[in-house]
């Protein structure tokens, strides 16, 4: 019975994300399956896994052949360098303490490039998160100081629809007045003449 290490996919249309599992290579892709050993979200950036190392490792050293896929996701964990080193070790290239030391060299560079990408990716969402609200701020002030503009202008225009309005009043009432007459004089100076 040939055993793969493959996915199998889960998830909506358009969003999948995979378990990877040991199967049978006869069994579809999404059927049956012997273990579940992690699983693989490509969704996220960077793509999360997860996965059981220990069991991984024993499958291959079983036999497993994995996928194309799968082999680089082996890889990237750092599985298909332990399995390397260890047959380093069944050869008699190296000891088992030379093997686990090149390991975790190799685990320790693998995290600081991890690291250094999600470094950047989070340096460089900040700077465009910082962008855009250096952006709207200016657009803000931009809107603010055109309203502030129209208010000014619309006060302005108002003032003087009122002083009009004003001065209309004002010499109607002038114009709708009765005249006042002037009364002949009968005063003293009037009486002593």
């Amino acid at each position: 019975m040939p055993v793969k290490i493959r996915l199998t996919r889960h998830g909506r249309k358009k969003y999948a994300y995979y378990h990877i599992v040991v199967a049978d290579s006869r069994a579809p892709r999404d059927g049956r399956f012997i273990e579940r050993i992690g699983s693989y979200n490509p969704n996220t950036n960077p793509a999360t896994i997860t996965l059981n190392f220990e069991k991984a490792l024993g499958w291959l050293q079983d036999g497993a052949q994995p996928t194309d896929t799968c082999r680089a996701i082996l890889s990237y964990k750092g599985v298909m360098m332990k399995k390397h080193l260890l047959e380093g070790v069944k050869k008699g290239a190296f000891d088992e303490a030379e093997a686990d030391l090149r390991y975790q060299k190799w685990i320790n560079e693998k995290e600081g490039k991890v690291q250094a990408k999600k470094d950047e990716l989070q340096s460089q969402k900040d700077s465009d998160t910082k962008s855009r609200l250096e952006y709207e701020a200016k657009v803000n002030t931009e809107r603010a100081e055109a309203l502030a503009k129209k208010k000014a202008d619309l006060d302005s225009e108002l003032e003087a629809k009122a002083k009009e309005a004003a001065q209309e009043a004002a010499a109607e009432a002038e114009d709708d007045a009765p005249e006042v007459e002037e009364k002949p004089e009968t005063s003293e100076e009037t009486k002593s003449e």
